[in-house]
């Protein structure tokens, strides 16, 4: 019994522990369990969401494949709503060229590096959804983040990529800036007809300039003008017709079609720049601008403007401007008959070409723009890069200040967004750069033109390349063989240079070439001399030579570092493509020798050779800089003058 009551005893009084522990441990756990419940269900949310979005982003191929009408993308932390055509026309075209080859591998510049695993599987397994919800487990799953550059080392490259804001959006959205060139691309192009346009960014280093939204809006409005009154257009017929058979039309509608044809003169490289600024006038002024290209141009270039053409028939009664009054007679009437008023043509012919016996043409003026703007067809020839008259004229300044943020990337944009090199242009172009030029440490640009090759001697020209070369040291010294012990300061890497050799004459190429070959350089670095052609003269109306120096200058234009002869439009349209300042080879017309050899350029924008030598009001413009603050005299020729920002 004494038992029994002891046992019952010992039961109550271990009831009561059991009591008081539980409600101990009921009080300690249930906050910590609603906290962590809540957090868990909340991160769930979160990450099933950004699941969803992410596979829509990086399983789009399978998507889009399948037809869908409507898919919500997410470009960027950006969501968008696109419909089937759109995405065909711009998003896809990031996804299946090239993009996600570039995530499989490596992304130079902006590298991501998945170890050899499939991107597409990237972000698709749920097991390793829990390791990204927030910023520092992402950080933590995808490794090491340097200079915009991503790698794995060893993790999962499934767990990559799974938050809304990942590194996978970043590099599909810095891709899809790349590809459009920051928005001066419309995106809406059939990528098959051009594939330079979206391939072009993977062969050259991101431009830090990007276009202002002002310049992305007026090319936007133009493609709309161009698309409504270009060629094959029932308004492009009907106003061709009016002016061909109507003496006097005027210009009374601002919605009204106006045209300016393009005709060349010179050589490729002068017909490039006119075209440019040719087409900054027709921005600037609200006309459809139509180019007469001949046979020597066929194929070069792709189509600038989606679902039109740029092309003037070759059937078109203005493919001749025989019959057209010009500028400079309506200019005589016009001073001739101050009291009254000048009858204006329907169509007039402008003469904006360098020529010896110049005479002031006053296109700088407002009274002349007045007056040009009422002719609804203008056709303009020129073989000069006119822009800094456009800044000059009070009549254009303030929009064309607005539409360059940097005054001096004018045909950095303007010839980025025309002149995209044509399929077959493009299959030389990269096949030689990936054959020469891809594995390079340093690709150096050497363009040569040699204007007096008979007063000239190649030994001079050599001399004053390796002086200007040697001397800035762009390229090393060679050194004698019984010193050829290496002084470069890292002995375990060999430093490879690339330099390309643009020429008329290939003896340049070939003289550098062994000048290089087999010997060792005081730096210790290897040189590599190509050159892609030589053509021995310049020719005219050749097409297969226009294609060798489109060639050229476009691989040139990928260079790190380049050196061209002064007044060269040649060298010109390479360093505005390649947003390069290059070394300026002065130029020599006899045996004679210059010291320094070359001069470094402080603008990437071709010189204007004939800028205009008046005021308006007729008095000598002595000093360009003084009066237009945008503007300098170009280091390779004193009377022309370029943009500066």
């Amino acid at each position: 019994m004494e038992i029994f009551q002891a046992t019952k005893g010992m039961m109550v009084h271990s009831f009561k522990r059991f009591i008081t522990s539980f409600f101990v441990v009921i009080f300690i756990a249930l906050p910590i369990f609603l906290i962590v419940n809540f957090m868990y269900s909340n991160s769930s949310f979160s990450l099933f969401e950004g699941l969803t979005k992410d596979k829509v982003l990086l399983v789009g191929e399978s998507e889009y494949a399948n037809n869908t009408t409507n898919v919500t993308t997410n470009i960027g932390g950006r969501i968008h709503n696109k419909s089937d055509d759109n995405i065909k026309g711009s998003y896809n075209n990031i996804v299946n060229n090239n993009t996600m080859s570039k995530v499989q591998g490596k992304i130079e510049n902006d590298t991501t590096t998945t170890e050899g695993r499939s991107a597409t599987t990237i972000g698709l397994k749920n097991e390793s959804i829990t390791s990204s919800t927030n910023d520092s487990n992402l950080h933590k799953v995808q490794g090491k983040i340097e200079n915009g550059t991503t790698t794995t080392e060893g993790r999962s490259a499934t767990t990559i990529g799974l938050k809304n804001e990942s590194t996978m959006h970043a590099v599909i959205h810095d891709d899809y800036k790349e590809k459009f060139l920051d928005g001066l691309l419309a995106s809406e192009f059939d990528e098959t007809s051009c594939i330079s346009r979206l391939q072009s960014h993977l062969y050259r280093k991101s431009s830090p300039h990007k276009p202002s939204s002002y310049l992305i809006s007026k090319l936007r409005n133009y493609e709309e003008i161009h698309r409504r009154c270009g060629p094959n257009s029932k308004a492009y017929n009907k106003i061709m017709t009016k002016i061909l058979h109507s003496k006097n039309i005027k210009v009374d509608d601002a919605s009204m079609c106006k045209y300016l044809i393009w005709t060349p003169a010179n050589g490729l490289g002068n017909q490039m720049v006119s075209i440019t600024a040719t087409f900054l006038y027709a921005l600037l002024t609200n006309r459809t601008m139509l180019v007469r290209f001949r046979k020597d141009k066929q194929g070069l270039f792709c189509e600038p403007f989606r679902n039109s053409t740029w092309l003037l028939s070759e059937k078109s009664p203005f493919w001749n401007q025989d019959h057209v009054e010009t500028y400079q007679s309506v200019i005589e009437k016009e001073k001739d008959n101050k009291n009254s008023k000048v009858d204006l043509p329907s169509s007039l012919f402008l003469n904006l070409q360098y020529q010896a016996n110049f005479h002031e043409k006053f296109f700088h003026c407002d009274d002349s723009q007045a007056l040009l703007i009422k002719v609804p067809l203008l056709i303009l020839q020129s073989d000069q890069y006119f822009v800094p008259s456009l800044f000059m004229t009070p009549f254009f300044n303030k929009e064309v200040e607005a539409m360059f943020d940097e005054k001096d990337t004018v045909f950095h944009h303007l010839g980025r967004y025309l002149f995209h090199p044509s399929n077959s242009a493009w299959r030389l172009i990269t096949n030689f750069y990936e054959a020469h030029l891809a594995k390079a440490d340093e690709k150096i640009g050497l363009q040569i033109r040699v204007f007096n090759p008979i007063s000239t001697p190649q030994e001079v020209i050599m001399n004053l390349v390796l002086n200007c070369t040697i001397h800035n040291k762009l390229l090393p010294k060679v050194i004698d063989m019984k010193n050829s012990m290496s002084t470069s300061s890292d002995k375990n890497k060999t430093i490879t240079k690339a330099v390309l050799v643009a020429s008329l004459y290939p003896e340049y190429g070939e003289n550098l070439k062994t000048m290089y070959m087999n010997k060792p350089t005081d730096t210790g670095e290897v040189i590599e001399v190509y050159q892609p052609s030589g053509e021995e003269q310049q020719k005219f109306n050749d097409n297969k030579h226009n294609m060798k120096a489109w060639v050229d200058m476009y691989l040139l234009s990928l260079s790190d570092v380049l050196v061209t002869t002064s007044l060269s439009t040649f060298g010109y349209v390479a360093q505005g493509l390649g947003n390069l300042k290059p070394w300026l080879l002065y130029k020599l017309t006899n045996n004679e020798t210059h010291f320094p050899a070359c001069v470094r350029e402080f603008s990437m924008e071709p010189c204007y050779h004939a800028p205009p030598k008046h005021y308006c009001s007729g008095k000598p413009i002595k000093d360009f800089a003084s009066s237009f603050i945008y503007t300098r005299e170009c280091k390779d020729y004193w009377p022309g003058v370029k943009l500066v920002n």
